[in-house]
């Protein structure tokens, strides 16, 4: 059996958006032994869509459609496929009552826009979106498959995984369960965790292992299939096993939606920590990270945003004349900083950044330069230091996480 995938949207065209969708569906239908031999990218418009939809049934028996599903007039490729099929659109229960719930949440009205984010092709199985609005479906015409998924990453990843992967092992009359685990890490690169990890790379039957880039930071997928969930774990544990004795230093956590800040959150609840942050290079962001993980509020209390040396003497009570004397960007300023804020804010724990982001030098250090300071109730300050590569934003958002994975493993060690 093969697939045809075809990821509609103008701005994948004209180069504003990479098509990661489509590496990441192809792997996956690759495990179900699905052949994808043609891909397609379609601008936002209905005749060119249908004509590609039509190309595909030529090629094969899956045709798949990445994207158009949202409530803006660009969004096409529901109606598409259903005028395609002949089929009218109608609305999914469950999905029409979570758009309805949200707009109330929002306490704004329901436009008629948005009620098409529930509908779906008549005849067809249903595709939850557990994380966005806008439902996926599978339409079933004269021996074609045709499978509309959304295209933002964080609803389309999630859709396949949890809803298309075992619509399409039932299809198939495969009587294997697959079970797929996600081990997430920090401080290495992909490049480097594939080179620990080559022999299991190039030696994996069942279970596979696949390796993601997320921002600053990779994630492995292993997935197992076996007769049932307790058999595909039990393939699955030893593999994680031996990735766990190369890789462990750099490990944080499990989960396609956990993420760094939400594990530092539940630990900082685990330990019952308070934490505080003094911000010179990175102005607040690690604390605005830290805040978007809700019940944070409990263990974070607030925080310093020192950018001048005026501040921090002011803010954090160091003593100016020795910022002078060390630099600002030092370790005896990021140590200094941490023990500020944690004093000042009566907190458990503080983290403290200085450094310099770019785009050129500054106080006699090369761009990229970042010293992270730590400082814990009753123990010294500690502080590393790091050379991150990359633009200005790119050196503050490896901070921000460099910050929270120190962060997490100090709470870990407790």
């Amino acid at each position: 059996m093969s697939a045809e995938l075809i990821a509609v949207g103008t701005e994948i065209l004209l180069g504003q958006i990479t098509n990661t969708n489509g590496a990441f569906l192809a792997n996956q239908l690759a495990e179900l032994g699905i052949d994808s031999l043609n891909q397609q990218v379609v601008g936002d418009n209905q005749a060119r869509l249908d004509a590609a939809i039509t190309l595909a049934e030529q090629r094969a028996e899956i045709i798949i459609l990445i994207g158009g599903l949202g409530p803006t007039p660009d969004d096409l490729s529901k109606q598409t496929l259903a005028a395609h099929l002949g089929v009218a659109l109608v609305d999914d229960a469950p999905a029409l009552a979570k758009l309805q719930a949200y707009a109330a949440q929002q306490q704004q009205p329901m436009t008629p826009n948005n009620l098409l984010q529930a509908k779906y092709p008549a005849g067809a199985t249903v595709l939850m979106n557990k994380v966005g609005l806008a439902v996926g479906a599978v339409s079933v015409s004269q021996g074609k498959q045709y499978i509309l998924l959304p295209g933002p990453p964080k609803e389309f990843e999630p859709m396949v995984l949890d809803q298309l992967v075992p619509y399409l092992l039932k299809t198939l009359g495969h009587d294997a369960t697959m079970v797929s685990r996600v081990l997430r890490f920090f401080g290495i690169g992909e490049s480097k965790v594939t080179t620990v990890l080559a022999d299991l790379i190039a030696g994996q039957t069942n279970p596979t292992l696949a390796t993601y880039i997320k921002p600053y930071e990779v994630t492995l997928r292993l997935t197992a299939k076996a007769a049932d969930e307790a058999a595909a774990k039990a393939l699955l544990d030893p593999m994680e096993a031996e990735i766990q004795s190369r890789l462990g230093q750099y490990f944080y956590g499990y989960g396609d939606d956990n993420s760094l800040p939400q594990a530092v959150v539940k630990a900082l609840a685990e330990k019952q920590k308070q934490v505080t942050a003094a911000e010179s290079l990175t102005a607040g962001a690690f604390q605005a990270t830290l805040a978007d993980v809700p019940g944070v509020s409990e263990w974070f209390k607030g925080g310093f945003v020192t950018y001048s040396n005026h501040t921090k003497a002011a803010f954090l009570g160091l003593d100016e004349a020795t910022i002078n004397r060390d630099g600002a960007v030092s370790e005896a300023t990021a140590k200094a900083m941490a023990t500020g804020a944690l004093a000042k804010a009566e907190a458990d724990l503080a983290v403290s950044f200085t450094g310099v982001a770019g785009p050129g030098p500054n106080d006699g250090q090369p761009a990229g330069t970042v010293w992270i300071g730590l400082a814990q109730r009753g123990q010294e300050a500690q502080a590393q230091l790091f050379h991150f590569p990359g633009s200005r934003a790119a050196v503050r958002g490896r901070a921000v996480k460099a910050g929270l994975f120190w962060l997490l493993k100090t709470l870990q060690a407790e």
